[in-house]
């Protein structure tokens, strides 16, 4: 079950349009499971590599990017959100 809820994940997320975001939780409630919102962060968090998945457009429910502020991750997901043109 985890493998088709990961690949719901992925699938909802290569919706997005660039220059949007969505939150952990309303990918989670978009599959009819609210609660699962970080569920949805592990999803995206083992993303195998090569997939063509725009996880950088997901943020958290406060409208900010997970994880610590100074990882590198963080700093990747600002700098293709800002190139997005999301402020």
């Amino acid at each position: 079950m985890k493998d088709s809820f990961f690949e719901e994940v992925y699938r909802v997320v290569s919706m997005i349009p660039p220059g949007k975001v969505a939150t952990y939780g309303q990918i989670a409630a978009y599959l009819g499971n609210p609660r699962a919102a970080r569920t949805v962060g592990w999803a995206l968090s083992s993303l195998p590599g090569g997939m063509d998945v725009p996880w950088h457009r997901v943020i958290n429910s406060q409208g900010r990017i997970s994880g610590p502020p100074d990882g590198r991750r963080a700093s990747e997901q600002r700098a293709i959100l800002e190139e997005e043109g999301v402020a």
